[in-house]
């Protein structure tokens, strides 16, 4: 009967192990589908914006070029105000340089060009290359020069022979858009630079500090897996490292050019050192949860006292980003990355192999970058991680 119990549980194990990845993979999936959907909200919201600024800059810029520009100018000054809207943010003056760059470069080499070759469509052909290869050899690369210079020189051999005296209205137009796009983002609708910020470092911080704690997790319960789908996890963050130096060049932008974000500017400032040590922090985690899977598949013994220090550096992480949405001072994640370097320091004596060794020195290469990203210098922060470490107890 004991063997027949025994021989029907047996059985039941590879069912049940099935059933566990089974929950785990849809508990996953239904994880990774809420933060695909917050991601898109944000991105909805973002769209939203840029597209109620692009109708009224184009309106707008219709509105003044029609009537001090004459005819054409209601089609080529919004469309330069257009194209200033709808560049990256972060780039919008830039691209407005690029713009008016462009228009003048494109006169200069069709209306030339027209000159000495006259109009046809072979004409028109050797206009736009010329232009293309100039604006190339200016810029170094594509972009908005490029098409620009393009785009007029289309125009200056199409439509020249029809209507004289156009060069001169197409770079006011240009002028005109531009200058209402910036407008338009600057004074009148502006966004909000630090909630720019806070949107895009959200799933950055969520991730490092939902990711940390199931290393920890893992660590206490001997469970490698764990902390093998945290590594393949944190690889998943380089499309939100991505929009987070977007962000972090836009609200730069805001707050440089536009007069009713300038008060945000120190806050701004503080939020963004922050938001820069995130990569670095992001690294660090993905060590962490190498040298884990590394010292678990080993067998390598683990002090309870390194998954503490783990998990306190993920409490130290979530106080970061509390503190930097509220402009205060980084007291509580100072003292929480401290506490985490003397529980590393104390898992250290306690006595680790090889992979633990690697595991306590990423581990304390992270709290000295969370300390950075707290105003620390470099060497402050390394100071304050070798004396907690030095001077915790057993």
């Amino acid at each position: 009967m004991v063997d027949d119990r025994r021989d029907g549980h047996a059985a039941h194990e590879p069912w049940r192990a099935l059933t566990e990845r089974g929950t785990r993979s849809v508990a996953e999936a239904r994880q990774h589908g809420r933060a695909a959907g917050r991601v898109r909200l944000r991105q909805l919201e973002i769209i939203l914006v840029i597209a109620v600024q692009a109708g009224l800059a184009a309106t707008i810029a219709a509105l003044i070029a029609a009537p001090l520009l004459g005819p054409g100018a209601h089609v080529f000054a919004p469309a330069a105000a257009v194209g200033t809207i709808a560049t990256a943010i972060g780039q919008r003056a830039r691209r407005t340089v690029q713009l008016l760059g462009g228009v003048g470069l494109g006169l200069v080499t069709g209306d030339g060009l027209r000159f000495l070759l006259g109009s046809g469509i072979w004409q028109t052909g050797v206009m736009i290359a010329v232009a293309v290869a100039a604006a190339l050899l200016v810029s170094g690369r594509g972009s908005a020069l490029v098409g620009q210079a393009g785009g007029t020189a289309v125009l200056i051999s199409s439509l020249t022979p029809m209507e004289q005296g156009l060069q001169v209205p197409r770079i006011f137009d240009a002028l005109v858009g531009g200058a209402v796009g910036l407008l338009v983002v600057t004074l009148l609708l502006p966004v909000n630079p630090l909630r720019i910020l806070d949107r895009t470092t959200a799933p950055i911080f969520g991730a490092l500090t939902n990711q940390l704690r199931s290393v920890a997790g893992a660590l206490a319960d001997g469970d490698a897996d764990e902390s093998v789908r945290v590594l393949n996890d944190l690889r998943n963050l380089d499309a939100d490292i991505e929009r987070l130096h977007e962000a972090l060049a836009g609200a730069e932008e805001v707050v440089t050019l536009a007069p009713v974000r300038w008060h945000r500017r120190r806050q701004y400032h503080r939020y963004a050192h922050t938001a820069e040590q995130l990569e670095r922090l992001i690294i660090d985690a993905r060590g962490m949860s190498r040298w884990s899977a590394n010292a678990l598949q080993y067998g390598e013994s683990i002090p309870p006292a390194l998954p503490q220090a783990i998990d306190r550096l993920a409490d130290a992480i979530a106080e970061l980003r509390r503190e930097s949405r509220a402009g205060d001072e980084h007291e509580w994640s100072r003292e929480a990355a401290r506490h985490s370097a003397q529980l590393a320091g104390a898992a250290a004596r306690a006595g680790l192999h090889t992979f633990g060794d690697g595991l306590v020195a990423d581990l304390r290469t992270a709290t000295s970058d969370l300390l950075r990203a707290t105003g620390c210098a470099p060497e402050e922060a390394n100071a304050i991680v070798r004396e907690a470490a030095g001077g915790a107890s057993g």
